[in-house]
């Protein structure tokens, strides 16, 4: 067996401020079993959103995890996660293509919290390399990713300053790809099916759920607790996209629509925002 990569973070840029004088070394690994509830809530295991979160993560993992599901995580020497990234092949992917594995989320630990603020050390890099090997030595033609052009998370930038370059778009979401090879055949976003209408006579709320991603994962449980409160002035309706014909046809990844709005737009909404939302909605359907 191949030893782990291993990464050992720079200086820094002089007269820059550092968040740690002395940043520990990192190997990359397999995700092993001990790690697997880190892994569960993105290395966030200190934050109370996560456990709000539900175990939709586990579960999305524990189906999918011998069906090409690959999970790297970034560890010190004394065994802390600080980074991670999982890649699936691009038939279970929120895009379309063939031969293609596919980057859903790389993070690498960015709060003051739990093992602290570990970004701009290379951990990133180091991951984002592992895979493209693991990827070739599965036999795939390529490494898609998407990316926001927003400087948030999962910044499309960053991954065309690793070579990436971008294959198609919708709305802020870039759809990125590094082939291996010449006559790799470039990855797409799906076409998005009408939305549906599933009942006319209340609030109609549609949930598209996958569920590898806890902050997706948040909203819909939130929602879901929500529509409870209102109780039959509320329709609530999950459509597991885990299912690829079911995705094919509606070609829309985990979102929660509210009367055929999205109740999400940027991060995660509070309890307490989203029972309003629908709040709103209730009272207008009430008023008809």
């Amino acid at each position: 067996m191949a030893e782990p990569a291993r990464g050992k973070p720079g200086r820094g840029k002089p007269g820059r401020k550092k968040e740690r004088l002395q940043p520990p070394d990192y190997r990359i690994i397999d995700l092993p079993e001990r790690h697997e509830a880190t892994y569960f809530s993105c290395l966030e295991d200190w934050s109370e959103e996560m456990l709000e979160a539900g175990d939709h993560k586990q579960r999305w993992y524990e189906r999918w995890r011998d069906e090409g599901l690959r999970v790297k995580l970034a560890v010190t020497d004394d065994d802390q996660a600080i980074g991670m990234i999982q890649y699936v092949p691009i038939e279970q992917s929120p895009a379309v293509g063939v031969g293609l594995y596919m980057v859903l989320c790389i993070w690498v630990h960015g709060h003051k919290e739990g093992v602290g603020k570990q970004q701009g050390h290379g951990a990133g890099t180091a991951l984002i390399e592992a895979a493209e090997a693991d990827a070739k030595a599965l036999g795939a033609t390529g490494l898609a990713a998407w990316g926001l052009r927003l400087p948030v998370w999962m910044k499309a930038s960053w991954f065309k300053k690793h070579g990436y370059r971008r294959c198609d778009s919708h709305q802020a979401r870039d759809l990125l790809w590094k082939p291996f090879v010449d006559d790799a055949e470039p990855p797409a976003w799906p076409e998005q099916g009408p939305i549906p209408v599933i009942d006319t006579d209340r609030v109609d709320i549609v949930a598209f759920k996958s569920g590898w991603c806890p902050a997706s994962n948040l909203v819909y449980e939130r929602a879901r607790r929500a529509a409870d409160t209102f109780g039959d002035a509320v329709s609530f309706t999950t459509i597991d996209i885990n299912e690829r014909p079911v995705f094919l046809e509606c070609g829309r990844a985990d979102q929660v629509l509210v009367d055929g709005k999205p109740l999400q737009r940027g991060a995660p909404p509070s309890a307490a925002t989203i029972e309003r939302k629908i709040g709103k909605r209730v009272d207008k359907h009430q008023k008809k």
